[in-house]
């Protein structure tokens, strides 16, 4: 292809997304800077039309083909590509759910899930839009797996589809039957994504603070920005809620305190190889044989044994905290740890005084409860174990629960922070004095 035929191609290809990305303009305005943030480049390499966050590939025989279908096509794909950036799918760390998805299905299969997956998600809120630059009548199939995943998920994000398509346990066949029907753009990209990128560029961040405006722009001007597009938002929301790593979180319960050790990092050698020149067999200094240690000493675990939070995932929630606190770096020799099992009245508590017996009680741990949820009788409790000085230097609590309960209204003299389970996203408001960390029921995955 010579140099001139080449540049009317793409000539001719650059209108056709203009034209698509300001068709899309017309109707979706709070898309307006995502629409114009990738830069167009045709690649004869790519066999469809891709990203990796930075520009908008696409091969130019698929994009002629694809207008010529009708420009909705050109439109959908366009879209398409533009809410895999938006919902953050180039980059999510996915090996985990792969490796846990690999213990009931095939390598192959799972890949093909998570990609499908991906699609969906995109796919769900372009069929939901109600304007004709996109909208298009669905095939059966697709109906059908819509309407099964939304019986599931009040919100169809990638990881809750993912999930619910590794539990219907599909054949190869019917894998890539689903990866058809949603199959829009190559993906290849993602993990290429850094093949293109300029030092200045940060792609991940930059898409991040766009989905942000987004949900700001959405939620302040409502209904004159989201009609036609309900569930936009609320994928812009699951998306943006900022995710901790459990092991940093819960060291904002740890204190300062000395701890018999010899502390080598103090230890100054000029001075005592001075002492042994000068005085033969006299340092003028000792490394000092103690320090001081951030590590967790005092603390209370509420757990939420009513009929609405799953045994196993309470079970799956202490194991994790069980795995950070045994190790010899996270907690001082002697701790006062309480683990109180509550529903509408305390039901056990059970005081942990060292790691042998956390980890005895991990051993024979037994949940008790089933009743209502109320959380007002735990700090009441908290409070009685303060005034008979059984808790002296308590820094926090944290209570396990799926969020639907009474809150105090007193705020406790020590940080709180509600763990809360669930198996899908579906925001709980908790007072101003306390943290909030959602965990996924199918993982512990952790957002703030």
């Amino acid at each position: 292809m010579n140099y001139e035929k080449e540049k009317r191609i793409e000539n001719i290809n650059l209108k056709i997304l203009v034209s698509a990305r300001n068709e899309l303009y017309l109707h979706l305005r709070f898309l307006d800077v995502a629409l114009s943030t990738l830069r167009y480049q045709m690649d004869s390499e790519i066999d469809t039309i891709g990203t990796d966050g930075i520009g908008l590939y696409y091969h130019p025989a698929y994009l002629g083909g694809l207008y010529r279908e009708g420009r909705r096509e050109v439109n959908r794909a366009y879209l398409h590509v533009i809410l895999h950036c938006i919902f953050g799918h180039l980059w999510k760390k996915t090996e985990h759910r792969k490796r846990r998805a690999c213990k009931y299905l095939d390598r192959e299969i799972v890949d093909i899930l998570w990609d499908t997956a991906c699609d969906i998600a995109v796919e769900s809120v372009i069929d939901g839009l109600s304007f004709h630059c996109v909208k298009k009548s669905m095939s059966w199939d697709r109906r059908n797996l819509y309407r099964g995943l939304k019986n599931k998920r009040k919100v169809l994000h990638a990881e809750g589809i993912f999930q619910e398509l590794i539990e219907r346990k599909p054949d190869i066949e019917t894998a890539k039957m689903w990866s058809k029907e949603f199959h829009i753009d190559n993906h290849d990209l993602w993990s290429k994504r850094n093949k293109n990128q300029l030092p200045n560029e940060r792609p991940k961040e930059n898409w991040e603070d766009i989905r942000d405006k987004m949900e700001t722009e959405m939620e302040t001007f409502g209904q004159d920005l989201s009609e036609g597009s309900p569930e936009f938002l609320e994928q812009i929301k699951v998306e943006n809620k900022e995710t901790w790593d459990y092991r940093v979180f819960l060291k904002k319960f740890a204190v300062i305190r000395e701890e018999s050790h010899l502390d080598a990092d103090s230890f100054d050698y000029i001075f005592y190889s001075y002492g042994l020149s000068v005085y033969g067999n006299m340092p003028l200094i000792e490394p000092q044989e103690t320090r001081e240690i951030k590590k967790i000493e005092e603390f209370v675990i509420a757990i939420d044994t009513s009929m609405s939070c799953s045994g196993e995932a309470v079970k799956r929630f202490l194991q994790e905290t069980y795995a950070i606190l045994k190790e010899e770096e996270s907690f001082f020799r002697k701790i006062n740890i309480h683990i109180i099992q509550c529903d509408e009245k305390i039901q056990k508590d059970e005081k942990i005084t060292s790691k042998e017996e956390l980890e005895r009680y991990m051993e024979s741990m037994e949940l008790v409860g089933k009743g209502g949820t109320d959380f007002r009788p735990v700090f009441s409790y908290v409070q009685k174990l303060q005034e008979k000085k059984e808790l002296i230097r308590l820094k926090g609590l944290l209570y396990f629960t799926d969020g639907q309960g009474i809150f105090p209204d007193k705020m406790p003299p020590y940080d709180t922070a509600f763990i809360m389970i669930q198996k899908d996203y579906q925001e709980v408001e908790v007072p101003f004095w306390a943290m909030k960390i959602y965990i996924q029921e199918e993982g512990m995955e952790h957002e703030y």
